[in-house]
């Protein structure tokens, strides 16, 4: 066996060694380039979950359920009927609401009639005062001259004050009733105005016999049995909008360094793995820890005290056309990594980031009474409306 064939195997083994290293020298070379590039500029977290607004369904009135159409994971478009409550006694009291005005419309129309009817009198009485000074002067005058009897003359006095006083009285009367009416049209009129209040008042609550869905979603719980004599703030049943969730992700105090508003987050869930990736925002951070908004927060001024790292909850905003794609529920688990490039943002919103929720379904939109109203007023309207000066 020659030298050389000694040599090789050891030479062979120093090639394998050096290239051993090498790549491990690689691995760690890329591996410090992608931390500095990259990996220093994530923050991660799986303590996070999916959270929204929980729509909440309470009864409106007092009343027996006679009708439910949604069940639990049924989907409800906005403005669905849910349940009905039984509405005799509600109609009821519309109906004696509705009467209740045209007895108003008819009694305050009697005033106005009234009032007509007065100043007609009062002009009566003032051509009648006219006509009895007239003669009081003709027969003064002729008395005066000896062509006349005295007796005429004083009871022509007497006549003209009888119609001075009867004027007077008739002033008076025409002054209490318009006191009452103030010269306002018979739409205006105050007790008028307070028997339409109570119209509206007794058809709202025979509307709220009818309870919709104020936003469109699934319905999540429901409690509400059929026959179930309910009263107004009784729960009966819970919505989930599936297109207005979020993620509360807790992450470490010493993470939040570089968080700012606005920055990219990539999300995963663990329903449905690492091949469904949601996108979001940062869209706040919270104002305190759990511990500070616990009933009982903790006492750390004692001798046993322990350090734990504190988390603060950050809300990220997901990507609505996503979350149809792939539907998320409430109090899934998430897993969260922000990127922090972009470190010039700011960490309070000066505005509010998130559009008002709110709902149209409650809103009446045209009043459906102004037609009813109106006709009940000239239904029972016997003398036409005054109108304002």
């Amino acid at each position: 066996m020659s030298e050389a064939d000694v040599v090789a195997p050891g030479n062979r083994r120093r090639k394998l060694l050096v290239i051993i290293v090498l790549i491990f020298l690689g691995a760690g070379a890329l591996a410090g380039w992608h931390w500095v590039t990259v990996g220093r500029y994530r923050e991660f977290t799986d303590d996070a979950y999916v959270d929204g607004n929980l729509v909440r369904i309470t009864a409106r009135s007092e009343g027996t359920v006679v009708s439910i159409s949604a069940d639990e994971m049924d989907p409800v478009r906005q403005g669905q009927l849910l349940v009905s409550l039984e509405d005799s006694d509600a109609r009821a009291a519309l109906d004696q609401a509705k009467a209740a005005l045209a007895e108003t419309v008819r009694h305050t129309d009697q005033l106005l009639a009234q009032a007509e009817q007065q100043r007609a009198v009062v002009t009566l009485r003032e051509k009648q005062l006219e006509l009895a000074e007239d003669t009081e002067r003709r027969r003064v005058a002729l008395a005066a001259q000896k062509l006349g009897p005295e007796e005429q003359a004083r009871q022509s006095r007497l006549n003209a004050e009888i119609a001075a006083a009867s004027l007077e009285v008739a002033r008076r009367e025409l002054a209490t009733t318009e006191a009452l009416i103030q010269h306002t049209p018979l739409a205006r009129q105050p007790a008028v105005l307070e028997a339409e209040a109570r119209l509206r008042s007794a058809y709202l609550d025979w509307t709220r016999c009818r309870l919709p869905a104020p936003v469109s979603g699934y319905v999540a719980k429901r409690t509400v049995q059929l026959g179930q004599r309910v009263k107004p703030e009784d729960a009966l049943m819970a919505m989930v909008p599936l297109d207005q969730l979020w993620v509360d992700a807790n992450f470490k105090e010493d993470q939040l360094a570089h968080l700012r508003l606005g920055q990219a987050v990539t999300l995963t869930a663990d329903l449905y793995g690492d091949d469904v990736v949601y996108h979001g925002r940062v869209q706040g951070i919270g104002m305190g820890t759990g511990s500070a908004f616990a009933l009982l927060p903790a006492q750390n001024a004692s001798g046993n005290w322990i350090k734990i790292v504190q988390r603060l909850p950050v809300r990220i905003q997901l990507d609505r056309n996503e979350l149809l794609q792939h539907p998320l529920r409430l109090g899934l688990s998430m897993r969260v990594t922000v990127d922090t490039h972009q470190r010039d943002g700011v960490v309070l919103a000066a505005l509010p980031m998130a559009k008002p929720f709110s709902t149209p379904v409650y809103d009446p939109g045209d009043d459906p009474l102004e037609g009813v109203i109106d006709g009940i007023i000239k239904a029972n309207a016997g003398a036409p409306a005054i109108k304002a000066p």
